[in-house]
């Protein structure tokens, strides 16, 4: 079973124990002691001072000895990512101690460039952690450790096999900045392939994966930081979000792996809402961050190395700015709701989709992938749809993925396209008039937001990210609604951005006493549809998958 261990930076013992305490609480599994500032002596008149140094090393034992749970100690060096800026015969005096105690850790963690620098550093730790007084049923066993804080190091493959033909090493541990997702993929081979019980993690935010998928692929263990503010390395997420939100016990080798595609995906709802429905419904699922920086050859590249790796990769919501990238590498399928949607909706050929499946099968008990293509499926405009009637008359703000599945989902009605770059609106709306077949009043005209639509109109759909909470203009609006005279009680003011939940075009459609549509309306409708292709099941909605997905969205949203 993969281990939690929760790293704790020690500067102080009480505080320590108190966050040692916490950590078991909460569902650790271990605790590592970062010593590397506790331990180390700063002040010149005292070092190499005899008395001084066994006092610090009495320290570090001190907190081991009472830990409340089974404990790594790491003294890490700064030219390893640590904050010890001491000597090395004194840290390597300290791990002698600690493997010679009566209540020794249960772990060391040395890095391998240490172990390897010189013959006695090998001899001394290979005596604290094989030492003859060692009799007791608790021992102190050795990690060998390889970090790179830049990137995948070069000579990766040799630091591997090196540590793993180390006898005195126990566990072997590996963590390097990603560079992208794919990067974690390597990782899990690695994992695979293990000879010995292995720790290997990507760090920063392409490695958040790494650290959740951990028990898919037997790693050891993994690190999650006790809080936010308290993490020892890029890309640790919290305790609470690894057993809690990410479902972390109940991973299995069979699980299957789903995500959010898209840059920046750290804010996304996503994964709280489709983990809990997996929960809900007792599936063998869990979902993830999947960011992917914003050009279509890394979208084409992380999905292709997803699909052909262990990984178990059986689908993913797909947001900005790869909704058109999955439509250009899949194709672009809509959802309808009757025959004569289909019919009327297809011709308008947008690609454009939000949701990547793969095919599930039900064999011998199991779920499992088929070998067919995987497609691009938008559930979008069935949510756009589904979340207001919308009248004849609709101004489309935006020409991104949401402004093509609101064409979709108001495709019989007389639509005004509006954004910033008139050629942008010019293209949507001759695609749209391209789909007529005959003259008639229903057609698209294209305009920019200094030349916006003053006719009488029944809907306005927002479909950028202004009045995005952390967006590029949280406290802006994109529809002049103050520009536009008096509009009727009955007409609809829909906002596709879901955070804040009452954005400032809400806000101010509200005080001129209009109706009004907030996005997160629209995401539960497309999040609950996306839920039920992951798993096979498109009636979904009779589990009442929606309602909790509402109900946790609006409670986050809010608190």
């Amino acid at each position: 079973m993969t281990q939690v261990c929760v790293p704790l930076m020690v500067e102080d013992h009480s505080e320590a124990l108190r966050d040692a305490i916490l950590a078991a609480e909460l569902g650790a599994d271990l605790v590592e002691f970062r010593v590397d500032v506790f331990f180390e002596d700063r002040s010149d008149e005292e070092k190499g001072s005899v008395e001084m140094l066994q006092d610090r090393i009495d320290r570090v034992l001190d907190l081991v000895e009472v830990s409340p749970l089974p404990c790594i100690v790491t003294c890490r060096p700064h030219w390893e990512g640590g904050e010890y800026h001491g000597d090395d015969d004194e840290r390597v005096a300290l791990f002698e101690a600690l493997g010679t105690s009566d209540t020794p850790p249960a772990y060391i963690d040395v890095e391998l460039a240490t172990y390897t620098r010189s013959k006695n550093i090998r001899q001394k730790i290979n005596l604290a952690v094989n030492h003859p007084k060692q009799v007791r049923a608790v021992t102190t066993r050795l990690i060998l450790s390889a970090h790179d804080f830049e990137g995948r190091p070069s000579d990766l493959t040799r630091k591997i096999i090196e540590m793993q033909d180390e006898p005195a090493c126990s566990i072997v541990k590996i963590a390097y900045r990603a560079r992208s997702i794919r990067d974690n993929l390597e990782l899990f081979e690695i994992l695979a392939d293990r000879q010995k019980p292995t720790i290997a993690l990507c760090m920063g935010e392409f490695g958040i994966m790494s650290r959740i998928l951990a028990p898919k692929f037997g790693g050891f263990l993994t690190f999650a930081s006790l809080r936010d503010e308290s993490t020892t390395a890029p890309g640790q997420i919290t305790i609470d979000e690894l057993i809690n939100l990410y479902r972390f016990r109940s991973i299995t080798p069979t699980t299957k792996v789903y995500g959010i595609i898209g840059w920046p995906v750290t804010q996304s709802m996503s994964p709280m809402v489709h983990n809990a429905g997996f929960e809900k419904i007792g599936w063998d699922g869990v979902y993830v961050p999947m960011p992917v920086e914003g050009s279509y050859e890394s979208f084409k590249a992380t999905v292709l190395s997803m699909i052909d790796s262990q990984l178990d990769f059986a689908g993913a919501s797909v947001t900005i700015p790869h909704k058109e990238h999955l439509g250009q590498l899949f194709g672009s399928n809509g959802l309808f709701t009757n025959e004569s949607d289909h019919n009327s909706s297809n011709h308008l050929d947008i690609l454009s989709s939000n949701t990547l499946i793969r095919e599930l099968q039900h064999v011998n008990d199991n779920w499992i992938l088929s070998d067919n293509q995987p497609t691009g499926v938008d559930t979008d405009t069935e949510a756009i749809r589904h979340s207001t009637a919308g009248g004849h008359r609709v101004v489309i703000v935006g020409t991104g993925g949401a402004a093509k599945a609101a064409m979709r989902a108001f495709s019989d009605h007389r639509i005004y396209i509006v954004s910033r770059d008139i050629v942008k609106s010019q293209t949507l709306a001759d695609q749209y008039n391209s789909t007529r077949q005959e003259q008639t009043e229903r057609f698209a005209t294209a305009h920019t937001l200094q030349n916006f639509p003053t006719d009488t109109v029944d809907l306005y759909v927002n479909c950028t990210p202004v009045g995005m909470k952390d967006g590029p203009n949280p406290d802006g609006i994109s529809i002049p609604l103050n520009q536009l005279g008096a509009l009727a009680a009955e007409t609809i003011v829909f906002d596709t951005v879901y955070n804040p939940i009452e954005t400032p075009l809400i806000k101010f459609a509200k005080s001129i006493g209009v109706q009004t549509v907030d996005g997160v309306t629209m995401f539960v409708k497309q999040a609950e549809m996306q839920f039920g292709l992951f798993i096979g099941d498109e009636d979904i909605h009779v589990s009442g998958i929606e309602d909790l997905f509402d109900r946790l969205v609006r409670e986050k949203l809010s608190s």
